[in-house]
């Protein structure tokens, strides 16, 4: 039978599983080796960490105690079994504890990248300004649970952050995207 190891103190047995079908739903935050799973840290700017911490300060203190009172409300209004809006209120309090379990993970496993001191190479945290077809474009590279495209965070992860990674000014990268190839040059990085 599988441990849980976890990974900044390996000889913590956090659990013994069945079997490793029961770890699949943690996303990028496991990764199996032999018969040990080792947690892996979740990569978080300050920024990003304070608005875990922020959101789950909500989700326990305000948000399980409205769902409470959702579901006792609901409990009132007789049978349990064709109540629509008890099932709906337990559904939203799944939903609202697996968050919770998300991100007490997060914040517990969570290392906080520091600004790097010198702006000379593309790291986890930098401010990337790149040149593409003809126009220009900015990206943050950040920790995959902090990844946000459609507003220029990219995940460390990602096809197009793995590329960055390393980088500096000048240098001009190559991209395999669903389009087909695409050619950035790094202009500046803060």
């Amino acid at each position: 039978m599988p441990n849980i190891v976890c990974k900044h103190r390996p000889n913590f047995i956090l659990a013994e599983l069945a079997s490793l079908d029961s770890v699949s739903n943690y996303r990028y935050s496991v990764q199996v080796t032999s018969q040990k799973i080792y947690y892996m840290p979740s990569y978080l700017t300050q920024e990003g960490l304070a608005k875990a911490q922020e959101e789950l300060k909500v989700l326990t203190t305000v948000r399980r105690k409205d769902i409470a009172q959702r579901i006792a409300r609901a409990k009132e209004l007789g049978d349990l079994s064709e109540n629509a809006e008890y099932t709906d209120a337990k559904e939203e309090q799944a939903f609202i504890e697996g968050r919770i379990l998300e991100l007490e993970h997060m914040v517990h496993h969570a290392t906080v990248v520091q600004k790097q001191q010198s702006n000379d190479m593309v790291g986890i945290g930098s401010r990337v300004k790149v040149h593409i077809n003809g126009g220009h474009q900015e990206f943050h590279i950040v920790g995959a649970n902090e990844a946000d495209p459609i507003n220029g965070k990219i995940s460390h992860e990602s096809p197009l952050g793995k590329a960055f990674l390393g980088k500096k000014k000048g240098d001009k990268i190559l991209v395999n995207v669903p389009s087909g190839e695409m050619t950035y040059t790094v202009k500046d990085i803060a």
